[in-house]
């Protein structure tokens, strides 16, 4: 027993590493060919605090990706967690091999600035359905986000569809690819509605990169008037604003024409922020007002019923009215707009700006792995999770003993019975030459038995316990004769030896039928465990489609099937051991009927031997 459990502990320790080397080097799906490692690092682009949530930009250049064997569009990417199991959700913005870049927004449920996590970016799957949904790369606070890649009026990519009213021009060379071009001739304008509606002291996020061509006084970049109520933000000269009710906080920060600059106004709790390439640049005490109406980016929304503001003096508004600066047309170049439903908090204002730049440092990219050949088998236990190791480990623990008990168990029975067919062989040559009982006691004194069967034959022992019981009854009755009652009583002995050989048969059998019976429901608590995770994994990271669960789901099936594993060969085994066993059985029964039978009749007769010491 010692050695099996020192072979059972090296086994594990092999299928322990074996594992965990699995676990480092896995592939997601066999399907795809290539993958790429993309490190997120928050302390590499100067963040000090994590963000949770964020939609990052992954930029693909020649010099980073080389765009042979993925999909013309991109529809094989895939992006898959740290975990190598959890589909990422991601969209396109654009993706143009002939050029070598690509912009792709994926949505990282977790940038936290505790230390750098990889996540994989698959590709190289000609049937690969596209996979990009930009209604579920943002999380639901976004309730608008123009990225401006496509032509016609501007689209909101979120659930929201908060879509624009008029189509505008766009340009290239924004700071990621395309950009909506303001020339101060007309405004984009974004319809109200009530996912954009702003209540009395609400929360409110705006930002968007900028590039001015030419610098002007109160230049408007957002505005939204709802009668008195106003809330604008802006370049002042080069210095942006923001202002809420004709009061307005200005950054000491100026930008210069052609500089492309992060802007972005967070409010809420009666303040508003203004933050300039992510850091916070102007901050003003105030509450936002209640806006429904249409958003104008570029221009000042029409005044109604204004108070005239004098130039080049402060205007002082009235208690019930607010006199509010006319603000000039923007003239520049806008990209990336999003507008939040909540007030974004100061590190993923600074991510943004940091990771979405030319000079980004938020993602590094690793080299391109291609797939080793790895069976589908392979995959589906590198998507394994801890629980369901902790479920395999302990059938495995199970096959183990199993085995090592119907390896043992086959062997001694198969021992017995060449012993019991050799000493049936012996038995019935001296009873058909016509020797008395106590012929094979003589062959066994004399060496005629080999030590293999004294050993293991129970034939060979119930023979001899016969005959010991014979010889004391001589030696007590003074006569080689027996009373039925000392033959009744033989008989009692050899059928006790016949119970307790069969007891020691069925030894350590019952682990086998609880092994049968226990093996597919261990099997199947994994898979109701795996099953549970997957979904609730699936609820909190919002990913449902089937390339998130599957990996889940046939790694939780896989348990019931290791449990179906281990309980079918012990079935099998159970029932071939205790066929062996009844076999053995039966001839130690035939055996005692047909010995006790010849020992009445030798003794009636007369010709029962003397029995020696």
């Amino acid at each position: 027993m010692r050695h099996i459990l020192t072979t059972f502990m090296l086994l594990l320790g092999i299928a322990l590493s074996g594992t965990a080397v699995a676990a480092e080097t896995s592939w997601w799906q066999a399907d795809w060919k290539y993958r790429k490692p993309i490190t997120v690092d928050a302390a590499a682009a100067g963040l000090s605090a994590g963000t949770g949530r964020m939609p990052v930009l992954v930029r693909l250049h020649v010099g980073n990706f080389v765009f042979d064997g993925v999909a013309p569009d991109g529809k094989d990417l895939r992006f898959i967690a740290a975990d190598g199991r959890s589909v990422l959700n991601y969209q396109i913005e654009q993706f143009d091999t002939a050029l070598g870049m690509a912009l792709i927004w994926v949505d990282v449920p977790n940038v936290s600035a505790a230390g750098a996590q990889t996540i994989w970016m698959y590709y190289g799957n000609e049937k690969a359905l596209p996979g990009g949904n930009g209604q579920l790369s943002f999380d639901p606070d976004y309730v608008a986000v123009y990225h401006f890649g496509e032509a016609g009026a501007p689209r909101d990519v979120t659930a929201y569809a908060n879509h624009a009213r008029n189509p505008l021009a766009l340009v290239d060379g924004a700071m990621m690819g395309r950009g909506l071009a303001l020339k101060g001739d007309e405004a984009l304008v974004v319809p109200g509605s009530p996912s954009l509606a702003i209540t009395e002291g609400g929360a409110f996020t705006f930002s968007a990169w900028v590039r001015a061509e030419q610098l002007a006084p109160n230049q408007a970049l957002y505005a939204r008037r709802e009668g008195p109520n106003t809330l604008r933000a802006g370049l002042d000269n080069g210095a942006p604003f923001v202002e809420v009710n004709g009061v307005r906080a200005t950054a000491d920060t100026t930008l210069v024409v052609g500089q492309t600059a992060h802007l972005a106004v967070s409010a809420a709790n009666g303040e508003a922020l203004l933050y300039v390439d992510g850091r916070e640049a102007a901050r003003l005490a105030a509450t936002l007002p209640a806006l429904v109406g249409d958003t104008l980016i570029g221009m000042d929304a029409a005044a109604q019923a204004p108070v005239p503001a004098q130039r080049g003096a402060a205007a002082t508004p009235s208690p019930n009215e607010t006199a509010a600066v006319e603000l000039t047309p923007f003239i520049g170049v806008i990209d990336e707009l999003r507008f939040s439903k909540v007030a974004r908090p100061a590190a993923l204002i600074l991510a943004d700006a940091q990771s979405q730049g030319s000079n980004a440092r938020l993602l590094a990219f690793g080299e391109d792995e291609q797939s080793a050949g790895v069976s589908h088998f392979g995959f589906i236990l590198a998507a394994m999770p801890v629980d369901a190791w902790v479920v395999v480990a302990i059938l495995f623990c199970m096959f183990l003993v199993s085995w090592a008990l119907m390896i043992a168990k086959s062997r001694y029975f198969g021992v017995v019975a060449r012993a019991n067919a050799e000493f049936s062989r012996v038995y019935r040559e001296a009873e058909t030459g016509g020797h008395a009982i106590t012929r094979v006691r003589e062959l066994a004194t004399s060496g005629g038995l080999r030590p293999q069967v004294l050993k293991w034959s129970p034939l060979w022992r119930l023979y001899r316990i016969a005959i010991e019981e014979v010889r004391g009854r001589q030696r007590h009755t003074k006569t080689l004769r027996l009373s039925d009652s000392a033959v009744v009583a033989i008989r009692a002995s050899l059928d006790a030896e016949v119970i307790r050989e069969t007891e020691r048969m069925s030894r350590r059998m019952n682990w086998l039928s609880t092994t049968i019976e226990g093996a597919p429901y261990v099997g199947l608590f994994g898979t109701v465990i795996g099953i549970m995770l997957v979904f609730a994994v699936a609820a909190m990271a919002g990913a449902v489609d089937i390339n998130s669960v599957a990996p889940g789901m046939a790694a939780a099936l896989l348990c019931t099937a290791a449990g179906l594993g281990v309980a079918i060969p012990a079935l099998f085994g159970y029932n071939w051991l205790s066929a062996s066993a009844e076999a053995i059985a039966a001839d130690m029964s035939v055996f005692v009927d047909e010995f006790s039978t010849r020992l009445a009749e030798e003794s009636e007769d007369g010709t029962l031997a003397a029995i020696g010491a």
